[in-house]
């Protein structure tokens, strides 16, 4: 059985206008999107390094390996290529640009974190899936191979040992599939460097044991989107406060955010996640040197 999940539904008079509102701004998209750049392939080789692709997506290099954490690459975030959370920038490098993968990393099976589009054509690289529990039957459908992991198990793989970590959320990518698979962060540690993904969560839960057992960090992603309306959204999301908190509680040496300024989720203003991440860290002393807001397509050393 997966761990409970907190979060239920609010009445529907939260619920209705919410989901009205989400069709009103998928065909007239809000302004407000992260900014972009152009990616530098000579970049992309560099190790350690992290490449925002978008949302939730980096690409990383660390002690020899080239991973992907929640790639998607379509149009949408959606089970339809006509309907659904939009796109407001285009991935920071196109799928085919991305270099060989040692792995791929998934924390749950939502669509703007595990897409089937993205998964068939990385799944036709031979590249490894490394998935919480429940998820390697969908990797499988899609044509891949997923190594499956709960949560403290770890496995070692090209040299460096992945550990699933508790995370609070939930799953379910239709209304009869709910919470049947786990949902998780991730923890990467090789030879010099520790990298923690936080996945999708609420706060608090479990995030200064991840850090005693497993930190610290160099470096950590960490959620700062989707956190409206509050009563729809606080038990499994954070806001950036608690996001930015997150990477503190892990011992995190550089916090980097996500899931912001890509697909337009929920209802705070597109570019607001991003100003209170800032002014989070500018009020707590941490300057851009270790509280990072990437551009997408960006490739930073860590």
């Amino acid at each position: 059985m997966n761990p409970p999940s907190k979060f239920e539904l609010p009445g529907l008079s939260v619920t209705l206008p919410f989901f009205l509102r989400r069709i009103r701004v998928s065909l007239r998209p809000r302004s407000g999107a992260a900014d972009r750049i152009p990616y530098d392939p000579a970049a992309l080789g560099r190790d350690p390094s992290l490449t925002w692709v978008g949302h939730s997506t980096f690409l990383v290099r660390m002690d020899g390996v080239t991973f992907i954490t929640d790639p998607i690459f379509s149009e949408r975030a959606s089970p339809f290529s006509f309907m659904g959370p939009r796109r407001m920038v285009p991935p920071g490098l196109p799928l085919d640009a991305v270099p060989r993968l040692n792995f791929v990393l998934l924390t749950h099976d939502h669509y703007d974190h595990t897409d089937r589009r993205t998964v068939v054509q990385l799944a036709r690289r031979g590249v490894p899936f490394v998935v919480p529990r429940g998820m390697a039957a969908w990797v499988r459908a899609a044509g891949g191979h997923a190594i499956e992991l709960d949560w403290w198990q770890h496995i070692e793989l090209d040299g460096v040992q992945i550990t699933c970590v508790p995370a609070r959320h939930f799953s379910g990518r239709t209304l009869r599939d709910r919470n049947r698979r786990l949902w998780c962060g991730w923890v990467v540690q090789g030879n010099t460097r520790r990298f923690y993904d936080a996945g999708d969560t609420a706060y608090p839960h479990h995030f200064e044991e991840i850090g005693k057992r497993l930190g610290p960090f160099d470096l950590a992603t960490v959620p700062i989107g989707a956190y409206l309306p509050a009563a729809m959204m606080h038990p499994v999301h954070t806001t950036p406060e608690e996001g930015f908190q997150i990477g503190k509680d892990v011992g995190a040496r550089t916090i980097v955010a996500m899931h912001f300024g890509t697909f337009d989720l929920a209802d705070e203003a597109v570019d607001e996640p991003a100003r209170r991440f800032r002014a989070q860290a500018d009020r707590q002393g941490w300057g851009t040197d270790r509280a990072w807001i990437m551009k997408v397509g960006e490739t930073r050393p860590w």
